[in-house]
């Protein structure tokens, strides 16, 4: 099948359980980094290299993950939703999707993996090779967390999950591309030892099928998103590579300093904005000070409080909250309440959708 008739594939399942209890209601793909759900970077990336036609493997969010991409008409894309009825690994995601990939060649991409400047490089060597998979590997200082990968003169020799003693520092992210031998190889496998269809005993298979199997190291950020220090540190790398814009209204009262984006209708009064920060949709500041490395997604009301180095859902609101919070998640629909001044010392928080705090 011609290589330039690629399809996706994209895992959104997982419960997200690093993340809790910021994701006991909501998909982990659906945090927003730099104010955008981690999952629609990886859909802009596969419809940038010219892939259209999308599937979306779903768990128990699938209703959130539907809610969100709809049927993928506003990325430019065609999306077919297809259900894990567990999480039993990335291999039997690609095998209870076969029907939908119908033989085609396609890349698989974690929902939670962001690549900074995206994979057309990655995608357009495939396409112009007669490789039969690529894998991306990217030098990690802890490869026991991760499935490795071994290179003999360059060729990828062997494909480990999470070794105790690794042989190299070279881990396989969550980006890769198969032909239609895949389908073989997910057919032949047995769960693991952690009762998973394991990708990287996909990738062993077709090593020793003697199929040509290569690689390439990622020069670029990459980060997955499944944990609460990796999101802050993503947040914090895309909101430094962003333009500044202002569509918002800022009063005369207010102070900005470095790279501010302010989406549409968003006021800002009697505030003090220091980039690079990003303030969404019919967001209100009030009072404020909203510090650097900071996303406060839309239709959402801070006032008489200081933020930094955080992530802030949509509807939330924020009043009067004597402390400087940083470091923190704070979920959809949360409601905390303070008592005002402006106390020297911080508070770091994790806070799950809904959540109510007042300090009396």
């Amino acid at each position: 099948m011609a290589k330039d008739k690629l399809k996706g594939l994209i895992l959104s399942g997982g419960k997200g359980e690093r993340l809790r209890p910021f994701t006991y209601s909501g998909a982990k793909q659906l945090v927003p980094i730099a104010n955008k759900p981690v999952l629609f970077y990886a859909i802009e990336d596969l419809v940038g290299c010219g892939i259209t036609d999308i599937g979306i493997v779903v768990g128990d969010t699938r209703a959130h993950v539907e809610e969100a991409v709809d049927d993928g008409n506003r990325f430019g894309a065609r999306v077919t939703y297809i259900q894990q009825e567990a999480p039993l690994g990335i291999a039997h995601a690609v095998k209870i999707a076969a029907d939908f990939l119908a033989g085609h060649p396609f890349v698989l991409y974690l929902g939670d993996n962001l690549v900074l400047g995206g994979v057309a490089p990655f995608v357009e060597r495939f396409r112009s090779d007669s490789s039969n998979c690529q894998i991306l590997l990217r030098r990690v200082d802890t490869p026991q967390s991760f499935g490795v990968a071994e290179l003999v003169d360059g060729r990828v020799a062997r494909v480990v999950e999470k070794p105790r003693q690794p042989p190299s520092d070279l881990a396989v992210i969550g980006v890769y591309i198969f032909d239609q031998h895949v389908f073989e190889a997910v057919q032949q496998l047995r769960p693991s030892a952690r009762g998973e269809l394991e990708i990287t005993d996909t990738i062993q298979y077709l090593i020793d099928k003697g199929l040509s199997v290569q690689a390439q190291e990622l020069d670029r950020y990459w980060m997955d998103t499944g944990k609460m220090g990796d999101i802050l540190e993503a947040n914090a790398v895309v909101l430094d590579a962003l333009p500044a814009r202002r569509e918002g209204s800022i009063d005369s009262a207010s102070r900005v300093r470095g790279k501010v984006i302010l989406e549409h209708g968003v006021q800002v009064t009697n505030s003090v904005l220091e980039g690079p920060l990003i303030i969404g949709e019919e967001s209100r500041i009030v009072d404020s000070q909203i510090g650097p490395r900071t996303s406060i997604y839309h239709h959402c009301q801070v006032e008489g409080s200081r933020i930094a180095n955080s992530v802030v859902m949509e509807h939330t609101l924020i009043e009067r909250v004597s402390y400087r919070i940083e470091d923190s998640l704070i979920g959809r629909y949360v409601e905390l309440r303070g008592e005002g001044g402006a106390e020297e010392r911080r508070c770091v928080l994790t806070l799950g959708d809904h959540s109510q705090i007042t300090a009396a």
